[in-house]
Formats: structure tokens, sequence, C-alpha cells
């Protein structure tokens, strides 16, 4: 049997039935992370990881009186962990010292909740949403307990402005000329914020993966990754890194 031609047809097969995948380059350490260049579809970069270690223990040991706060080094530096714990710390420590090496500035969230909008256009981040940015940059991020974030390929996706309905609301809210329509649009976020197509498939970014995702900026040469947080389930809080 020749496997090279069956494993050919096999990974055809899996891109035929898996086109969304084609939104996502995965590596294999940071440095292929941060330097592999964004092309085409690909605006998702996956450095996929199986972590070890005990995340939910650092969870645990976090005192959180409100619904997001920041760890500094210094405090997740003074938790009485477990060898597990421990093991989970070192990886947090390691992946924070990797991105500032980067030039980013990371953030180490324990998360209860985001603060949700009600209106009739949410902009809060359980909305599909790009990130803008003035400057070339990029966004990290990796869920190390609770639920993880999604990404929405951009071909099931459209923009919330351009439907119809929404767009006629949104224009009964400005109240203004049709000059500066698109200019409220910018300000107040709203052009920012995507709604899935019927049959849509978010992916889900899983747990311990280091994400690097495509943001809107004026140097970029593809379409920004539409994202999102996700609904917690059962009051179950979330450690993740993002920047």
């Amino acid at each position: 049997m020749n496997y090279k031609f069956v494993f050919i047809i096999f990974i055809t097969i899996m891109i035929d039935q898996s086109p969304t995948e084609n939104q996502i380059q995965v590596v294999t350490n940071f440095q292929e992370l941060v330097s592999t260049p964004f092309y085409g579809e690909v605006n998702a970069i996956c450095w996929n990881r199986k972590l070890t270690g005990d995340f939910s223990e650092i969870v645990k040991k976090i005192e959180l009186k409100e619904n997001i706060r920041a760890i500094e080094e210094e405090e997740l530096y003074e938790l009485q962990l477990s060898e597990q714990g421990q093991i989970a710390r070192e990886i947090i420590l390691n992946d924070l010292k990797l991105l500032k090496a980067h030039g980013a500035s990371p953030v180490l969230n324990v998360i209860s909740y985001y603060d949700r909008d009600d209106s009739f256009f949410p902009t809060d981040v359980y909305s599909f949403h790009v990130d803008r940015s003035p400057i070339p940059t990029d966004t990290f991020l990796c869920t190390y307990f609770g639920e993880a974030s999604e990404i929405l390929p951009n071909s099931q996706s459209i923009q919330k402005v351009l439907v119809p309905e929404i767009r006629n609301e949104l224009k009964k809210l400005h109240n203004g000329t049709d000059e500066d329509f698109g200019s409220f649009l910018t300000e107040h976020f709203f052009d920012l914020h995507y709604q899935a197509t019927a049959n849509a498939q978010p992916i889900n970014l899983g747990h311990g993966n280091l994400w690097r995702l495509a943001v809107d900026h004026p140097e970029s040469k593809v379409p920004p990754c539409i994202h999102r947080a996700p609904r917690e389930k059962n009051g179950q809080t979330r450690l993740m890194i993002i920047c």
C-alpha cells in the first residue's frame, strides 16, 4: 500500500470537510508563533500545547472580590502551591517572560465574568468582535483554566452595521447627517462587531494553546481575526493571559 498517497488523500478530505481551518496556522514553538507572518486567509496562529500542572489550584488560591482581577507576578510567586500547582505557575511565568521579551504587555487575569452591555447592540467582549490599533500589533491570548475563547471564520460572519435592521436602528440612535454616520459607528466601536451567519461554526481556542490573532491596523495585510469571550458555565472562574 502507498501510505504516502493515503496520507495525502486523508489530509485533502480533512481540508475539504473543515475549510475554516484554512484560517489557522499551527506552530510548535514561541519563536514560530511571533515570526510566522499572517497571509491569505490566515489571521490566527496557534502554538498548540498540551500543558501539565494544576491551573485550577492557582484559581482557588486567588481571592476574587470583583468580577475580574489582574494578578501580578509577585503575588503568583507568593502562592503556596502543591507540586502540580508549582508546575502550572512556572508555565505561566515563562509565558509572561516570553511575551514581555517580545515587547508585549501581557496581563494574567482571573475572571468570574465580564461586564455586559444590555443594549440592542451589545459591544461587550461576549459579542464577536475584532481588535483595532493605530499601529501594527497583534493580540495574544491563552486560556489556562475555565471556558476558552472562540474565533469566528471571517467567511461565516457579517459586520453587524451592514445588517439592514441593525443599521436602521443605529441611524435612529445617531440622529445626525449621513456624512458623519461612519464616524459615529467608529467612535462608538459599532463597526468592530460581527454577527455569525446561519450554520456558522465558531472555533474553540482550547486550553493551554497560546494564540496570536490579527488586529485591524493600517499596515495589516489580512482581515482581522473575529473572536469573543465565552459565556461562563456554572459560575466557573477563568484563568488567562491576554495582551
